[in-house]
């Protein structure tokens, strides 16, 4: 069992990096690409096989959606590489701490949030002007899919944790299991027992708590530092507070682009349906990206921690370097390919030229910028990986979210035009990425580090 263990574990501390981390990387980005495609599920089940009012339904969610799943992925970073930098010490007694207080605090978050979502869900979606004949159907689907929140706490903790060991194939396989067994059960309920909003949502968390049991049961089965022992489940105070100095910004910088590309949104509805159609259609494409360069960020932060717990300076540097490269051609090649395939990719969810050709317009611009977020992101996680999360998160909240707001209200309202609204992206994340590189390279020239 032990051999095992180590032979699908990625060497981090030793090793070609480029080579190692690209290994790493591989199933985090089939993993996000599946996730991906399994929501995209969900919105074609009930939009083909319920009726307009499911479909508007369970859009009308996907803010909230965002949010709170945003939070809980961030919870699963500040776990990662609170356990990665332990696991780089040679510490058991860190790692253990990590884990088990974790685990706690994970699910607890995850009942948290599923409190919130029950109790207010009314209350949020009325905030964001959900139509009174939707209602209903939203806040429906809302309190179902909150009661998968604590397994989706419990699944981002495991994630985390096995990524910081070097096991990405492994959350890969159990989400695999999930995806396909949440879309089996989308069918069954909607097209079978005849339910709408609320089948799909069933079937999500039925999906949620499947992954959760796996990638438990892999750590009760473990025989290396990762093996979680039930007794030792407890709230270790230092420990908590590490996760949560970590975890917290990196779940509200995941929320708050949700709340930023609202003002965004409101900038597009101020257009014709037909370019708001063209609009979501296109939006689809950064949902694939961003989720694909995300593999390596969350690399960058795994390889950066284990390094700086093993004292190795030079392959903290290097591993930052190569994992910015790797996302940086990442959203290069994927620009390109929708340059060249973008009406292709849009006929996927629409048939109407007019709403292609609208859609094009977003992919052109948004096709040369995908590459420049990388500079801003993966140096929000290196950052992470030094264990320096909230002024990261802060410049991420003042130059990516408070400057789009601006820009919407001045550029964008001056020249009205879908260019102009589409250019912010680019021009926000150059700015936020050079201020996120200024401060990394302060935090690494400063940062303490034992050579062992």
């Amino acid at each position: 069992m032990s051999q095992n263990r180590k032979s699908t574990a990625i060497a981090m501390t030793e090793g070609s990096l480029w080579k190692n981390i690209f290994m790493f990387s591989i199933p985090l980005m089939c993993s996000q690409v599946l996730e991906v495609l399994f929501n995209l599920s969900d919105v074609a089940v009930v939009g083909r096989f319920a009726d307009y009012k499911a479909l508007g339904s369970v859009g009308s969610t996907t803010l909230l959606v965002s949010l709170f799943t945003g939070f809980l992925i961030g919870m699963g970073s500040g776990v990662n590489v609170r356990v990665a930098h332990g696991l780089g010490t040679g510490n058991r007694e860190t790692v253990s701490k990590a884990l088990h207080t974790s685990l706690l605090l994970c699910t607890l978050i995850g009942l948290l949030v599923s409190v919130i979502c029950i109790l207010f869900s009314a209350n949020m979606l009325s905030i964001l002007h959900t139509k009174d004949e939707l209602m209903d159907g939203a806040v429906l689907y809302m309190k179902i899919y909150a009661l998968g929140m604590p397994a989706m706490g419990i699944y981002n903790f495991g994630n985390g944790v096995l990524s910081a060991r070097g096991d990405t194939r492994s959350p890969l396989i159990y989400l695999t299991i999930a995806g396909v067994l949440n879309v089996i059960l989308n069918l069954y309920f909607v097209i079978v027992l005849h339910m709408a909003a609320d089948g799909v949502a069933t079937a999500s968390v039925i999906a949620q708590y499947v992954s959760a049991v796996l990638v438990i049961l892999n750590l009760l089965r473990r025989r290396d530092e990762c093996r979680l022992h039930p007794s030792k489940i407890r709230m270790d105070a230092y420990a908590a507070k590490m996760v949560l100095m970590l975890g917290i910004p990196a779940g509200i910088q995941n929320a708050i682009f949700a709340v930023a590309n609202l003002f965004v949104q409101a900038g597009v509805n101020s257009f014709d349906a037909v370019t708001v159609s063209g609009n979501a259609a296109a939006a689809n494409a950064d949902t694939l990206v961003f989720n694909i360069m995300a593999a390596f960020y969350t690399a960058c932060a795994s390889f950066i921690s284990s390094n700086w717990g093993a004292g190795k300076r030079d392959r903290m540097l290097k591993s930052y370097l190569i994992s910015l490269f790797y996302s940086f051609m990442a959203g290069t090649l994927s620009g390109v390919l929708l340059l060249i395939f973008g009406r292709q990719f849009l006929s996927l969810f629409a048939t109407d030229q007019a709403v292609i050709n609208a859609g094009m317009e977003r992919l052109k611009i948004m096709s040369f910028s995908f590459a420049v977020a990388s500079f801003m992101d993966c140096t929000t996680a290196a950052s992470r990986g030094i264990g320096k999360s909230v002024p990261p998160t802060i410049i991420i909240i003042l130059g990516s979210c408070v400057f789009r707001v601006i820009w919407v209200y001045t550029i964008f309202a001056y020249f009205h035009t879908i260019t102009s609204l589409y250019l912010l992206y680019i021009f926000s994340w150059t700015i936020t990425g050079a201020a996120e590189i200024l401060y990394f390279r302060h935090g690494y020239k400063t940062l303490q580090i034992s050579q062992k």
